[in-house]
């Protein structure tokens, strides 16, 4: 594991932003093929598209005292697999996850001066199937070898950490893990469940963390893709174990993953119990201090877990 010490680590309240391919889909009408925000990199518009989405979320963070911003890179869908589908080769491919990062540094200098916190610059490596179904890859070395370079891409580019978002299965994860160690960046690993608490590989969330940290242990874990409701209750027992957790991007929508993804109108919930719902997880999840929205949540979500959370 790197020795790269991430600030926070050390505490105190960390934002993020929401839902970003559901924002631009369903309220902002843009067309994203393969559910891929990274081809919006490709020319100005696009890359302007991308900083209108995030200045809201960098606007709310400067107006909360000494909390920090963990600002992610549009590259969840950047990876070998969908790439092709979408018409990139692996140099293409490359260069589009460098080209995230280098959008990330520019906000950092535009909003630096106005946060009061720590702007971390999170490069994000999705799963290689659709994030809903533990359907690839095979192994622990073949998601290693998968992932690889990506990782390395958003290396080059210049990011302070990687996040592998939306695992589904504890040997994508520590591939992921191991592909982090190899280009020297710290991991934040953020699995997803289903309405049962379960991963869809059937790993329950405590058995994944423990493979991954018997393995190659990333600096801390978080949960995204799901609504507080599908896994608060296997929290009750506590332990070390939920200690680990520090991040939660959670959907608007109670819905489970088969609903959503044949759903035709985007479920926004609402976003002062979705806040109410992050509030309570702060005694079973006593590090949580990273959050952010994952579908169909938007800046108005934000808020509210904002102000629910430092009231």
């Amino acid at each position: 594991m790197t020795t790269a010490i991430l600030p926070q680590l050390a505490g105190g309240l960390f934002l993020s932003d929401g839902g970003l391919e559901t924002t631009l889909v369903y309220l902002d009408g843009v067309a994203l093929p393969c559910f891929a925000a990274f081809p919006l990199l490709k020319d100005e518009a696009g890359r302007e598209r991308l900083r209108r989405y995030y200045r809201p979320y960098l606007q709310l963070c400067a107006d909360t005292p000494r909390a920090g911003f963990v600002l992610e890179t549009a590259t969840w869908r950047a990876n070998a697999d969908w790439g092709h589908l979408l018409g990139y080769d692996a140099a293409e491919l490359a260069q589009a996850n460098i080209d995230a990062v280098r959008l990330l540094h520019g906000l950092r200098a535009e909003w630096r001066s106005r946060l009061t916190g720590p702007l971390v610059l999170s490069g994000v490596i999705g799963p290689r199937g659709d994030g809903y179904v533990a359907d690839a890859p095979d192994s622990v070395e073949d998601a290693m070898g998968y992932h690889l370079p990506q990782a390395a891409a958003l290396r080059d580019g210049g990011v302070d950490m990687l996040a592998a978002v939306t695992m589904t299965s504890s040997a994508e994860a520590v591939g992921i893990a191991r592909a982090a160690n190899e280009v020297d960046l710290p991991l934040a690993i953020s699995f997803t469940v289903e309405t049962d608490g379960r991963l869809p590989s059937g790993e329950s969330l405590r058995e994944a963390m423990a493979i991954v940290d018997a393995d190659s242990p990333p600096a801390y874990f978080s949960v995204n893709c799901a609504h507080p409701t599908h896994f608060s209750a296997g929290l009750v027992e506590g332990g070390d174990w939920a200690r680990r957790i520090r991040g939660f991007r959670a959907n608007a929508s109670t819905l489970s993953h088969a609903e959503l993804d044949v759903a035709t109108e985007l479920d926004t919930g609402d976003p002062v119990d979705l806040a109410g719902h992050y509030q309570r997880l702060r005694i079973p999840l006593p590090a949580l201090n990273v959050l952010g929205g994952c579908c169909g949540t938007d800046v108005r979500h934000l808020r509210a877990i904002r102000d629910t959370w430092i009231h």
